[in-house]
C-alpha cells in the first residue's frame, strides 16, 4: 500500500481516545484520503474497524506496529 495522506499517532492512548482522535481529524480531510492510525491499545484492533462501519468509512488494513489504515 502507498503512503497514507495523514498519520495520526495515538500510541500510549487507551480506549476510546484513538477513535475520538480519528473522529476529530476526519472532517478536515478530503474524500478518499487515507489516514494511518498508530495505536498500541489492543482495543483499537476492534474499535477502529467498528467505527469505520458505523460512520461509513472504509477500513483498509491493519499493519504490524500496530497501525490501521482508514479511507475517508
Amino acid at each position: 500500500m502507498s503512503e497514507p495522506d495523514e498519520v495520526l499517532d495515538c500510541r500510549g492512548q487507551r480506549c476510546p481516545l484513538p477513535v475520538i482522535s480519528l473522529a476529530r481529524l476526519v472532517p478536515g480531510l478530503p474524500p478518499g484520503a487515507v489516514v494511518r492510525v498508530l495505536a498500541d491499545d489492543p482495543a483499537a484492533a476492534v474499535d477502529i474497524p467498528a467505527w469505520c462501519r458505523m460512520r461509513g468509512h472504509e477500513f483498509l488494513a491493519a499493519h504490524e506496529g500496530p497501525a490501521y489504515d482508514v479511507r475517508v
